[in-house]
Order: C-alpha cells, then structure tokens, then sequence
C-alpha cells in the first residue's frame, strides 16, 4: 500500500504527507449550480440531515434508487451495462417516489381506521417546500379510505407502494384452485379467460398522445391553474380507468392487492406530470372550494394535500434564524374521533398514539409532528385547508374527498380519548365569504332523510314512477310552474327496428359478461374488453360501444347492461337564471359514469331542415351534428366527433331528463352511441357520461354540436354558458 503512494521502482517519501485530517472535516466539492450554491476552501460544510426518500431541503434532489428516472431525464450511460452516469443539477427532479414493495400488506386496522397524522418516523427535516408522494406506513397508522375499483380490493396496504410491482387483487382458495386459462362462470358455463399484460408506459403514451398534451415545464409544475388542473386529473383517470379494464382479465395473483390508482399516481409523479408542487399557505392555484376527487392521489398530484394517506401536511416557515412547523392542510375522513356535524366549524383529532394498533401499546399522543404543526399555526394564525373525506352511497367501501375551502385553527386542548390515551384536540372555523361546499352535502343528506324539505319543489318526482329514482322538479327562482307538458318514457321509441348487414351472434353469459372471456362475442365486438369498469365507468375508447341485446341472456344487472339499468343518481330538474330549465344531480357523480340517456321519438326518413317550428327544435337531438372533441378518451382528440348513422330524436312530446341539458362550450358532460343488437335488428341509443368529477348541485350541460347545413345560422342562439372558451353561439 505504500509503494501505491510513491513511484513505482522507489521507496515511499512520508515528507509529502503534508496533512492528515479524517475524512469528516473534508470539504466535498460539488459542480457549480444557480441553486446550489458551491462551497469554498476556507468554508465548513453545515450538516443537513435528510431523508433519502424525502423531502429534500432547497438545493438538494433524491437519488437513485429512491429515485427513479424516466428516459428523457436519465443521464447518458445511466442504467446501461453498468456504466456511471454523470448527473448534474439543471434538470429539474420530481419529488422522490419509495420503493416499498406492496406484496406484504401490513395487518389490517380495525374497519373505520384512518390516520390524521404522519404515519411515519418524527425524525423530519421541516425545509420541505416541494411536495411529493408521501407514503408513510411504519407505525401502521392507514388512511383506509381509498375508493376501490374492484369488489375484493384491500385498501390496508395504501402505506406501501411501488408503480414496479403489479397490481392485483387477493384471491380466495376457490379462486386459486381454478386453471389459469379456465374457469366456471355462474351458471357452470366454462369461461376462456385471456391474461393480457399491464403495459402502463405505454397506456400513458397513447393518451398523452391522443389528448392534445401538456407541457408540464418548471413554472408550470410549480404553480398551477384550471386548465392544467383539469389535464393532470384527466390523464390520472384515464391511465387509471385502462389499467383497472386490463387487469380485469387477468387471473388474480394470492397475496398481491391491485390498486391501479397508486401505480397511476406514481407513473404520473414520475413523468413529472403534476403542478403546485411548491407547498403553500391558503388557496391552491387551479382548484375551486366544493371540488371533489375520488381518490387521495388526485389530491397529490394536484397539490391539495401532498400525502397520499396522511391526514396532516406541513411546511417549514423561517421565524428569525430558526424553522417550525405550519400546518397547510388537513383531512378529515371519520377514522378518528373528530367531530362533523357542524358545517362551519371542525373538531380535528391529532395524530398517534397507536389508537390503531393492536401489536402495540396504546399511549398519549405527542406534541411533535402533525400535531406540533397545528400548534404553531394556531398561535401564527395562518390558513388551513381542510378536505373532508364522506362516505360514497354508491360504494360502502369508498370515499369522497370534499374540498371544504380555507379554516383557520381558534383553539386547542387535550382530552382523554375512546381508547383512554390522551388526543389532542383542535378547533377550526371556516372563513366567511367563501362558496358552499360541505354544507351543500349536509343539506341534501337532510332532504333523502326528510329531516328538511326542498325549498321550490313543484313535484316530488315529474317522472311519476318511471324511473326507479325519483326526479324532483324544484323553481326557487320565479313563480313558474313547470315546462310545457309532456310525456315522460325512459328510452327511444323506435317505430321500426333498424335492419342490420351483418349477422349477429349473441352472448350465452347466464349470470352476466365477465372480463376476459374469449368465448364471449358482446366483449370481443369491443376489443376484446368490457367496455365498463365494475364501478360502471367508461374505459372504452371506441367510437361506437356494444352492449348486449334483448336476445343475450345475461341479467339487467351485466356489466355490459350500463345504459340500460336506469338513473343510477337522484336528478332535478330546475330553474336556471337565464336558461330556462336545467338538470343537475344530488348525488356527486364520477368521471365516466353513466347518467342517462336521450330519450324520445326516432324520427325517420327526415332531417333537422323539415322540422320548421323553432320549439321542436329545442328538443331535437342530431347525432349527425358536427361535435368538437373533448379529449375525454384516447383517440377522442384526433377529430371531430360524428355518428355515421344518422339518428335523430324528437323529445318534445315524448321524453326524458336529457331533455333538460342545456348548452354549453365547456361542458362537464358527454355521449356516446350505444348500439344494441338482438337477432339482426339493432337499435341505437345514445348514452351520456360524465366528463370529469361533478359535484352535487352542479349543472349538468353537454355540447349541442355544429350544424353543416345551409341553414345553419338560421338557428343560431346566444350562448350564456359563461365558460372561458365559449364561443358565443349554438345551434
């Protein structure tokens, strides 16, 4: 080893040893960067002790393996035959991704168990000003409130994730026992069962590709707006929805749980595709008071609370020469003692104690973490946002996450909790002058109940029993009473079949389509997928979607039965302002669920042109108008929207709610044909989803469409929509 310091043929000189230092008061030199600022000679380093999985004080980015870069930010050599990379500090570096593997659920809480808090260890940097996904699941404190996707979903392992591992959900003995190629439908009939491979890359590829992208630069990720907002939680869904369709014709794996929503989140926070990473006091750029997400991941990758199960989110705020804690939000999702009722005003539980863990010993929480965070933002005064997680009637497993706007912390004590320990408790109040949101849900919980009644109610239900929801008819703006008579029938009237070329072969699925099965000829008219998810959400990217017939045999309630089992949320038809009448829904309502149909008359051998009165043409649907595309499912982009059958509906005498939607050029609702054969007659529906997440309250509209014929400006109308993008007029 000492000739290693000297030449080669002579003997070592120690005079050239000049200094001897251990290796800890050596000044590491790092490359100059505008924000790093370099070290000189003559400086000490100050130590800085972060978390390698985050988050990260200025200057400072996660490395590999924690994290893990895409193609385009990989440095040249990186990952390739082994060879170093050389990394520099221009490139900006999403927030840092864990690499737990989600194989080994943790134990299961107890039903109801959430966490308001930090899950994972108080030995925190608080110079956190980007957020990322943070997944904390060592004290197994879990938020197990996650919407699940499929029916025997496990949501206990949230803490613990990695967009690596695949997604599938646990599987019984009998499950197992089955072939991998083959099993038993309902009825004993042997099902084909396909396993397609989950290539999430390149499901992100095509929508990216097909929904006219975004550019997600620095500026853009640090502070967002509606626009970027609206794109980042459609492709979320979307990548989400296709996974989630994919996986349904795979054999379940033992032992592995199937969360497309986390792996969705993660590739996206990979990609860099997400804003308002900078974390912040008050409003977030881009989302409104009353938004609702399904999924707390939504809320990662929009900047509304960073943590993807934890119920406290915290920043660090430089008071003088030293750092403290500043609660920025809050979740309040029923897992702890906290107290609701009131609209304006929230008791928040805080975080710890093992409440939770039956391996461990139940003790006082401590001031530190999340609850240190509350403490100094109730002397400091500063906003909180607070997101209230309530239960999904149409899923009891599921949540809603609410947006409940800006509350500022008034008090705080300790109390002896259920479980005996001490909980810290504290009390917001929610700021005046801002819209309504939870209180809206409160108060329509009431009118199902009868606690309350609906102010305005002309009919309790316009549909007189035709419908297996009731549809209120409700005028709390003038003294009219009600839109010009008529009949009200749940779907087409068609005076003669439509005679189809080809031959049509119906399903012989006796308890009902299933996913993957080969044999079945509804699925493979679609691609060879159930066009819905169970949760029946839109996946299907055709133009054109296929459902079974009157001649299949499977029940009402097939998943390929969507459009027609009925209103699947409680409707009203209101009085609009300036509008006329409108629809809206009680219930929130998911992106890609079905709402309703187009009801009426199909009117044959005429067009829109023969119809002269301009009433009727306030209730005519032409499927063959020209609609702008929405962006809404891949390939929905490329083009113009257009039916090439040409169908069109009269609902002034005979209809339904659709009759009600109104106008506008930025709507929150689409259609599609829906096509359904029984022998060689096929009868064409159109069926209308939801573009994205709708609130409760909030109208429903759609796109009229663009007339091509000649007397297109007859029939022009003034557009009050009042969206940015209007474009002043419809037809």
């Amino acid at each position: 080893m000492e000739q290693s310091l000297g030449s080669e043929s002579g003997p070592v000189d120690k005079s050239r040893v000049l200094n001897v230092k251990p290796l800890r008061c050596l000044v590491p030199i790092f490359p100059s960067s505008p924000n790093f600022p370099p070290f000189s000679p003559g400086q000490s380093a100050s130590y800085v002790s972060a978390n390698p999985s985050g988050s990260f004080p200025p200057g400072f980015a996660p490395f590999y393996p924690f994290f893990s870069p895409t193609d385009s930010q990989r440095p040249p050599g990186f990952g390739v035959n082994n060879q170093p990379g050389s990394f520099g500090f221009n490139n900006p570096i999403p927030g840092a991704v864990p690499i737990n593997s989600f194989r080994t659920p943790p134990p299961p809480p107890p039903p109801g168990a959430a966490a308001n808090g930090d899950t994972g260890p108080s030995r925190r940097n608080y110079r956190t000003h980007t957020s990322g996904i943070q997944s904390q699941s060592q004290s197994g404190e879990v938020d197990e409130d996650e919407y699940s996707e499929t029916p025997n979903q496990n949501a206990q392992y949230l803490g613990s994730f990695s967009m690596h591992a695949t997604d599938a959900e646990p599987t019984s003995k009998a499950k197992r026992s089955k072939s991998k190629s083959q099993k038993r439908g309902r009825k004993g009939q042997e099902v084909n069962f396909s396993s397609p491979e989950v290539d999430a890359e390149s499901f992100l590829s095509n929508i990216l590709n097909s929904c006219n992208p975004m550019v997600f630069d620095t500026f853009r990720r640090a502070d967002g707006d509606k626009e970027s907002v609206g794109y980042i939680l459609m492709v979320y869904d979307l990548l989400r929805r296709r996974i989630t369709q994919v996986e349904d014709g795979k054999e379940a794996t033992p032992g592995v749980t199937r969360r497309p929503d986390l792996r969705s989140g993660t590739i996206l926070m990979n990609k860099g595709i997400r804003t308002n990473i900078k974390k912040r006091i008050g409003a977030v750029p881009g989302v409104e008071v009353g938004d609702i997400f399904f999924f707390r991941m939504e809320t990662c990758l929009v900047g509304l609370h960073a943590p993807c199960m934890a119920g406290i989110d915290y920043m660090g705020l430089k008071i003088s020469q030293e750092e403290e804690p500043v609660a920025v939000s809050i979740v309040s999702s029923g897992g702890y003692e906290d107290n609701v009722e009131d609209g304006d005003v929230l008791i928040y539980s805080g975080q710890g104690g093992n409440i939770f863990r039956k391996d461990r010993e139940i003790i006082d929480q401590k001031l530190e973490r999340g609850n240190l965070a509350l403490e100094k933002s109730l002397h400091r005064g500063n906003e909180v946002r607070v997101i209230r997680g309530l239960r999904d009637v149409a899923n009891p497993t599921g949540k809603i996450y609410v947006y409940d706007g800006l509350y500022k912390i008034q008090e705080s004590w300790v109390e002896k909790g259920k479980a005996g320990c001490n909980v810290f408790k504290y009390k917001l109040v929610r700021l005046p002058g801002q819209p309504e949101a939870f209180t809206i849900w409160k108060s329509i919980q009431q009118w199902k109940e009868g606690l309350s009644s609906r102010a305005g109610v002309i009919l309790p239900d316009l549909t007189s029993g035709a419908e297996n929801l009731p549809v209120s008819l409700v005028n709390d703006v003038d003294d009219e009473k009600g839109p010009a008579y008529f009949t009200y029938f749940p779907s087409l009237k068609y005076s003669k079949p439509v005679t189809w070329t080809e031959p049509s072969v119906s399903c012989n699925c006796q308890g009902g389509c299933l996913p993957g099965n080969s044999n079945c000829p509804c699925i493979a008219k679609n691609g060879g997928y159930i066009p819905y998810t169970v949760a029946g959400v839109l996946v299907n990217n055709k133009s054109l979607i296929h459902e079974c017939g009157t001649s299949c045999p499977c029940p009402i309630n097939c998943r390929n039965r969507i459009s027609q089992a009925g209103l699947k949320v409680r409707l009203e038809v209101f009085k609009t302002k300036d509008k006329g009448w409108g629809l809206r829904s009680w219930d929130p309502i998911r992106a890609g669920a079905f709402i309703c149909e187009y009801a009426g008359e199909v009117i044959n051998g005429c067009n829109v042109e023969e119809i002269d009165s301009e009433n009727d043409d306030d209730y005519i649907f032409d499927a063959t108008r020209t609609y702008q595309p929405l962006g809404v499912l891949p390939n929905d982009s490329d083009g113009a929207h257009q039916v090439s059958s040409h169908l069109m509906i009269s609902a002034k005498n005979v209809g339904n709610v659709a009759r009600f939607m109104n106008h506008s050029c930025s709507p929150n609702v689409f259609w599609r044909p829906v096509l359904r054969k029984s022998n060689n007659e096929s009868y064409l529906h159109i069926a209308f989803f939801a573009t994205r997440h709708i609130p409760p309250m909030r109208e429903l509209t759609y796109d009229y469409g663009i007339i091509r014929s000649g007397k297109a400006d007859e029939r022009k109308k003034r557009c009050l929509c009042g969206s940015s993008k209007c474009r002043g007029l419809f037809y």
